[in-house]
C-alpha cells in the first residue's frame, strides 16, 4: 500500500502524506505502520528520503527518475531534482584525494532556488516563490 500510494504521489511525499492517501482504504494501517515500511524500503534502496529542512522527511521511489541529487531551497523549501551526473567531477575528487567513495544518489544540497536567490540579491523576501509548487 506504501509502495502504491507513493507511485500515484509520483514525487516527493511526506509519511503522513503517504498516510493520508492509505488511510481511506485500509484502517488498519497507522502511521507507524508507514514509518517502519518507509525505513525498510529505505534499506532496500526502493525509495530514498531527504530533509528538506523543514523538519519533515520526504520520500520518493528511486527507479522513476534515475539517481540524482536533490537541490534544497532553504527559504522556500522547494526541492529540485539534478541528474546526479551533475555532480560526477566532486565524487571523483572526493575518490582521487580522500579515498571517499560518496554515494550521489542521497545527496541534498541546501541553498537557494532562482527564484529565492533573486529575491535574496534585490533584497526581498521569497514569500510566493513559484518553485515552491513544484
Amino acid at each position: 500500500m506504501v509502495l502504491s500510494a507513493l507511485h500515484e504521489i509520483e514525487g516527493l511525499a511526506t509519511a503522513d502524506e503517504i498516510y493520508a492517501r492509505i488511510r481511506p482504504v485500509s484502517s488498519a494501517l497507522d502511521i507507524s505502520t508507514v514509518y517502519r515500511t518507509l525505513d525498510l524500503l529505505r534499506e532496500f534502496d526502493i525509495v530514498a528520503s531527504i530533509d528538506a529542512g523543514d523538519g519533515q522527511r520526504r520520500y520518493e521511489l528511486l527507479g522513476l527518475h534515475g539517481p540524482h541529487i536533490h537541490l534544497v531551497c532553504t527559504a522556500c523549501d522547494a526541492v529540485t531534482g539534478v541528474a546526479a551526473a551533475e555532480a560526477q567531477d566532486l565524487a571523483d575528487r572526493l575518490t582521487a584525494e580522500y579515498g571517499f567513495v560518496p554515494d550521489l544518489g542521497r545527496l541534498s544540497i541546501p541553498g537557494l532556488c532562482a527564484h529565492c536567490a533573486q529575491e535574496a540579491a534585490a533584497g526581498a523576501i521569497a514569500r510566493d516563490c513559484p518553485a515552491a509548487d513544484s
